[in-house]
């Protein structure tokens, strides 16, 4: 299969399409403004709907109707747009409605700046909105995984009935790289039996709803949800992790960063410093798990983040407080520096962070 240059924003919305999602509601925001530019004209080629909503509230609020009709949809926004989102994403998720919805992140808070940031990262995994809910959440470092990433993100969703979020940086949707759109590995699905299609006569009618007044009913239905969520805890945790055996530092970073991170463990390995590197792919399910694999002689975990450390929380639940835990973080849309990494990586080696 041959290989096409692509920016980042495109080859969102060229996999959504490969993906089969018919509907596209959402409002131009920087650095994500080109998601909704490509699909104004490729989704209608492709037979489905774009709407250029009035507002970022109304976009997930247009989701959560084409999605409770059963059909496949995305919403995409960056930073402050997703914040504006959120009730409709918990309704979405409270009324167990699929969808995708694609955070192209900007330095914050507030407006902020239209540069690249992680800085939405207790908003992506905590869930910024009310209620017990959870959504996945992947981090792509490439416009290839951010492809790959989203074709799987409206499997999930529709496995699950429940929204996916993409969070990447901005920096992702603006690049360029060859990419190629494979054929997804196939998945079983569940029927869409629960949708609002229109009876027919033949059945009741189905209701696709978020709202419990009586407290025993929402009850078992969040016990339910938790059940869900506890099933995607145990079984679509990704990561990509190496060195880990013998490392004197473990570097801990996703997205764009990561691959900074990795020039620097190139550095430092060179300079005979042995580094390990962990890459959360999926942020929420977080890989906890894998940093058991860590051994106590490594001297330091060194978390590397756009943001100012909002990821290490996570990193120090995984070590279990085994190996001390230490940040290089940048803000504002600054982007962290390999040699910035490299300096970090030689003082923990040394002991001297």
């Amino acid at each position: 299969m041959s290989k096409v240059l692509m920016k980042g924003n495109e080859a969102v919305g060229a996999a959504a399409i490969k993906a089969g999602c018919k509907y596209f509601f959402g409002y131009p925001i920087t650095p994500s403004s080109e998601i909704p530019e490509y699909m104004s004209k490729a989704l209608p080629e492709a037979g489905g709907v774009f709407l250029q909503a009035e507002s970022e509230v109304a976009a997930i609020n247009m989701v959560y109707g084409a999605g409770g009709a059963g059909a496949r949809c995305m919403t995409a926004s960056s930073s402050p747009g997703i914040s504006l989102k959120q009730e409709g994403i918990t309704y979405a998720a409270g009324a167990e409605i699929p969808c995708v919805i694609v955070n192209m992140m900007r330095s914050g808070p507030g407006l902020g700046g239209i540069q690249p940031g992680q800085a939405d990262y207790f908003q992506s995994t905590r869930g910024g909105g009310n209620g017990d809910y959870r959504t996945l959440c992947y981090a792509p470092a490439s416009i290839q995984e951010i492809v790959d990433l989203v074709m799987l993100a409206f499997d999930k969703a529709d496995y699950y009935r429940n929204p996916v979020l993409i969070a990447a940086d901005g920096m992702i949707g603006q690049m360029m790289e060859a990419v190629e759109f494979k054929e997804p590995a196939p998945i079983e699905l569940p029927p869409k039996d629960w949708a609002t299609t229109g009876t027919g006569g033949k059945r009741e009618p189905n209701i696709v709803n978020s709202l419990y007044l009586a407290a025993e009913e929402l009850q078992v239905h969040n016990k339910n949800l938790i059940k869900k969520y506890e099933l995607m805890e145990k079984n679509e945790v990704l990561y990509e992790a190496y060195g880990l055996e013998d490392a004197d530092v473990v570097v801990v970073s996703y997205g764009t960063t990561s691959r900074i991170a990795k020039t620097a463990m190139k550095q430092a390995e060179k300079k005979g410093i042995k580094t390990g590197i962990i890459r959360p792919i999926s942020l929420w399910p977080f890989p906890y798990e894998v940093f058991k694999t860590i051994g106590n002689n490594v001297k330091g975990i060194l978390t590397v983040e756009m943001s100012a450390g909002q990821m290490i929380d996570d990193v120090k639940i995984g070590i279990e407080g085994r190996i001390p835990v230490y940040f290089n973080g940048t803000q504002g849309g600054m982007v962290p520096t390999p040699a910035s990494i490299l300096a970090d990586i030689e003082k923990i080696a040394g002991g001297i962070k």
